[in-house]
């Protein structure tokens, strides 16, 4: 009797054993299955998406170089470079104006506001909005007297970009042809504020393509502006230089080049020199490209051509548009994608906020053989989980 009952009892535990591992087994597919479900396939994934395509019309031959700043009362305000008149070349005339979202860049006004009028003999362009640390909106641009005549100046606004101050220059040092280019402008954690420039000309000189790049900074809020040393030059066309800090303290000036990648230099000082000029993992046309640090996750992203033809004239095309991520600091860069692929596209200009679990992105998207390059800025909505997928 004893001898049956241990028996039964081994039969039991065995059976019990059976079940906890069936029970194992379910439990695994059930939370398989859930982590499958609450994955998006790529195809169901929100793909980028366009809500405002600011198109060329009568006396109003381009439409370019905007930037994007989020107001208090959770509006979006994106303010570009309108021209009018006849001629749609970099010395045509133009004044900034304004669109405004009211739903995290879903829908746009349908009309623009003048945002700051013509005050240069040529034009105002060239936009970057920066939400300083004291609260305030800085607006910089730039004012085109002549080619040998163009430098970057900043208004601050007190009231949520609805009035600005008075015109302050952020080059006071030098005279020439300066070009800062749109949403290029930022600001340290111990609040210097630096922008990175391109000299072109000279008083009186002769314009050339190869331009001396310098960082100018303002440790007091904008009123006054320092410069650093000029980064040596390899030895390649370099031109219209950005910044991004780096998380050891370190600022990357990233520039386009005609060496086939876009180009870097690092400072240690912040803005006062800068290391060698190297070429980078971001293979590009002599186009300029835009670096920010995606807030969510700490990683950088790039906005820039990501073109690989070997056709020496395709090569030199401001298309495919592309969007990539760097896990290290800007040494390498992955999860490549496509926003833009019309070979007859032109794109480039690119302005960049991040609202939520998205990315507003501005740039020009005109086409080659329309002769409309320039003249043409969209407005798409990107979702990051499409960045990221």
């Amino acid at each position: 009797m004893e001898g049956r009952s241990i028996q039964s009892n081994k039969t039991l535990n065995q059976w019990c054993v059976t079940i906890r591992w069936i029970l194992a087994v379910l439990w695994v597919l059930v939370y398989c299955s859930c982590s499958t479900t609450k994955s998006v396939p790529a195809a169901q994934m929100q793909k980028p998406e366009r809500v405002l395509s600011l198109q060329p019309g009568q006396d109003n031959p381009r439409n370019s170089e905007g930037d994007f700043i989020r107001l208090k009362n959770g509006d979006i305000l994106f303010v570009y470079t309108h021209y009018y008149g006849n001629s749609s070349s970099d010395h045509g005339s133009a004044y900034l104006a304004s669109r405004t979202s009211k739903d995290e860049g879903r829908t746009w006004t349908t009309t623009d506001q003048v945002a700051l009028e013509n005050e240069g003999d040529m034009n105002v362009m060239s936009v970057s909005l920066l939400r300083l640390q004291s609260g305030q909106i800085a607006l910089f641009y730039l004012r085109k007297n002549a080619t040998d005549d163009c430098l970057p100046y900043l208004r601050i606004s007190t009231d949520e970009a609805k009035s600005w101050g008075e015109p302050i220059l952020c080059v006071p040092d030098q005279k020439g042809y300066f070009i800062l280019n749109n949403d290029r402008v930022i600001q340290l954690e111990n609040g210097r504020i630096m922008m990175a420039v391109s000299q072109h000309n000279t008083p009186g000189g002769k314009f050339s393509l190869n331009g001396n790049l310098y960082c100018y900074f303002s440790d007091d809020n904008g009123a006054t502006w320092s410069r650093g040393e000029m980064v040596r030059n390899p030895g390649v066309v370099m031109q219209e230089p950005g910044l991004v800090e780096l998380e050891d303290g370190s600022i990357l000036m990233f520039s386009r080049s005609d060496c086939g990648t876009q180009c870097f230099t690092r400072s240690q000082d912040r803005g006062l020199s800068w290391g060698p000029v190297t070429k980078s993992q971001l293979i590009s046309p002599r186009s300029p490209a835009t670096i920010e640090r995606i807030p969510k996750t700490g990683d950088l992203l790039a906005i820039w051509n990501y073109n690989r033809s070997t056709d020496k004239v395709l090569s030199t095309k401001r298309t495919p548009l592309n969007v990539a991520i760097s896990r290290d600091e800007g040494v390498s860069w992955s999860r490549v994608k496509t926003i833009e692929a019309d070979p007859d596209g032109w794109y480039c200009y690119i302005a960049m906020e991040f609202v939520g679990e998205d990315l507003l992105l501005g740039y020009c998207a005109g086409s080659q053989s329309g002769k409309t390059g320039l003249a043409v800025t969209d407005i798409k909505r990107i979702s990051l989980d499409w960045i990221y997928q």
